[in-house]
């Protein structure tokens, strides 16, 4: 499998239509203060008369109102809110009250968060603006990555991506994950269309409703177009090292089907089976050139598997921040040299920013804020100093401001205004401004705010339980062995409480290296409340706790079954779910407790 020689390449658009978005953006941004203002004023106008303006509000005639005026008066009049203050509301919508609650617009579909995060699927509103937005900044984004990594136009991609079971709810709307609405949408389509880019695998397959018959129809096209592919592509990271794992189980499986032009009894499903039978012939050249490729790359672990496949691919992209950088090692295990793009920065509530330095790593990347998605306001937050009384992380809130006074340097928590009916809405997400694209920030995620794994006076966030497991697994790397998954829990039934870390391990690797992977875990906490608890027993030793292989398989089956789909799933880095935890309970085979205070 060589690569093209010749590559015909107009960077996913015509050079007309990437000026336009470009230069649309880079005016948006110059203006980005007055484009704040302007699009709280259009948000207020539009929902104008919502019985949860009403409360702030009353009969104010805001119509008439200066912007700037009408910015100071919101800011002065509607409080700051969580999902709970919003949840109510939500729940009378989905329950079929079609009084304009929250916006004036009819709401007839409903996003599900993932779950993964706080243990529980959100319901929130998505409306037409949901999938405009997310077909804006797909179109965005593509502009600036072609500046980089130019594309043939008609090429493909290979996406991981795959619906969630869509609900109904007792009010007769439509609930489901904002990607599984966003993929039936007519935008889906038309971003296609105007990227001159288009998925290997049809919707059959997208919305099969079974990701693990998704998955290798995914592959099985991916291969049979590899030629054509053009990139490697899924909502989250997650997803393609999911994929890959697959394929090293079932790569003969899929030569097979190639060699002869069948498709494996695996797939049950009538639809996906007829849809991809209808695509495939027989091509025995190709199954022997992947064949070769395949046992080849088998002998060292599957380094670099993916430019083998698919030379002509550019780059990976899919979200590669946050709780998706664990598993940026392995994923470069597979590109080796193919860049890892990492993709823009949003939540199920809304889009937030782009990515427009596609050529920085993943751990260097910072998103701009599009002003005019959602009116944008940012929480400063300043780390308290060895504060071991409040039940926050160590953070002293000041007044939130708007996003033309944030500056350089310094930590915020998001706050989202949106066009779907959420008002001043306190995201979680803590950000860093790194820098500015003309007058709009660039943002650094750093973590959730939610505490995630305490104890006692201890305050410790995902941030710092990524850096103590990547401290721990570098010590089982260089004794051979492969970290594949991980999370956590905080254990308070039992006195002193404790730390307990699941680890899913590849390769054979003794007894005293996981022991010292233990102790380094936990003398990587630095945390002063946690590193005092440890020093006078108040919190006891933490607990590394070894799971059979396939454990995390079964966490991800559990959430599908709830609803959650693959392209959107992330594996929970701290959980209390007890059925998640009598999963991982039932599957540890090693216990291994920390000396690092004894």
């Amino acid at each position: 499998m060589e690569a093209a020689q010749v590559v015909n390449s107009n960077g996913n658009a015509d050079g007309d239509y990437q000026y336009e978005i470009i230069s649309w953006f880079d005016s948006v941004s110059k203006n980005a203060a007055m484009v704040q203002t302007e699009t709280l004023g259009q948000i207020l106008h539009l929902n104008y008369g919502v019985e949860y303006l009403k409360k702030w509000f009353g009969d104010m005639k805001i119509q008439d109102m200066d912007a700037c005026a009408l910015e100071s008066l919101y800011a002065s009049l509607v409080p700051l809110a969580s999902h709970a203050d919003f949840e109510p509301f939500i729940q009378r919508i989905a329950d079929g009250d079609t009084a304009p609650i929250l916006t004036q617009q009819t709401i007839t579909t409903l996003s599900l968060s993932s779950g993964t995060t706080e243990g529980r699927q959100k319901l929130l509103p998505f409306t037409r603006h949901s999938s405009q937005t997310t077909l804006q900044i797909y179109r965005l984004a593509a502009a600036y990555r072609s500046r980089v990594y130019p594309i043939r136009e008609g090429g493909r991609i290979l996406e991981f991506i795959y619906s969630s079971k869509r609900l109904k709810t007792k009010g007769g709307l439509t609930a489901g994950t904002a990607t599984t609405h966003y993929y039936a949408s007519e935008e889906f389509n038309i971003k296609q269309e105007k990227t001159k880019s288009f998925t290997c695998s049809p919707q059959e397959v997208i919305f099969g409703g079974d990701y693990k018959q998704s998955t290798y129809c995914h592959l099985l096209l991916g291969l049979l177009f590899w030629d054509e592919v053009e990139l490697i592509a899924s909502t989250f990271a997650y997803s393609i090292v999911q994929a890959f794992a697959s394929f090293e189980e079932q790569w003969e499986e899929i030569c097979s089907d190639i060699k002869d032009g069948t498709l494996s009894s695996r797939i049950t499903l009538p639809r996906m089976r007829k849809a991809v039978l209808d695509i495939i012939s027989p091509n025995p050249c190709l199954a022997s050139q992947i064949e070769a490729i395949c046992r080849d790359s088998k002998a060292s672990n599957w380094y670099g598997i993916v430019p083998r496949l698919w030379p002509n691919a550019k780059y990976v992209y899919s979200i590669m921040t946050g709780s998706m950088q664990p598993y940026l090692k392995k994923l470069r295990h597979y590109a080796v040299s193919l860049p890892l793009v990492s993709a823009d920065y949003g939540s199920t509530e809304g889009w937030i920013g782009v990515n427009l330095d596609p050529c920085l790593p993943p751990e260097d990347v910072t998103f701009a804020v599009i002003p005019t998605f959602s009116y944008f306001e940012f929480i400063p937050l300043y780390k308290k100093k060895q504060d071991l009384t409040s039940s926050t992380v160590g953070y002293i809130e000041d007044e939130p401001v708007p996003l033309s006074q944030v500056k350089l340097g310094q930590e915020y928590e998001l706050v989202l205004t949106t066009f779907t009916g959420l008002y001043r809405y306190r995201l979680g997400d803590v950000v860093e401004v790194a820098g500015f694209h003309n007058g709009t920030p660039k943002l650094n995620f750093i973590f959730r705010r939610e505490l995630i794994l305490t104890v006692n006076i201890d305050k410790n966030t995902e941030n710092d339980l990524q850096l103590a497991v990547g401290r721990g697994s570098e010590v089982l790397s260089k004794y051979g062995g492969e970290l594949v998954d991980f999370t956590s829990h905080a254990e308070v039934m039992h006195q002193p409480g404790h730390y307990m870390i699941y680890w899913e391990i590849k390769g054979e690797v003794e007894e005293r290296v996981l022991g010292e992977c233990c102790g380094v875990m936990d003398a990587s906490f630095v945390d002063h409340g946690y590193v005092v608890s440890r020093r006078t027993n108040s919190i006891g030793p933490l607990e590394l706790c070894i799971v059979e292989t396939g454990t995390f398989n079964k966490v991800l089956d559990y959430f599908i079954g709830n609803g959650a789909a693959l392209g959107q799933f992330k594996t929970p880095r701290c959980t209390n779910n007890h059925i998640l935890l009598r999963i991982l309970n039932l599957c540890t085979i090693k216990r291994f407790h920390s000396t690092a205070y004894n």
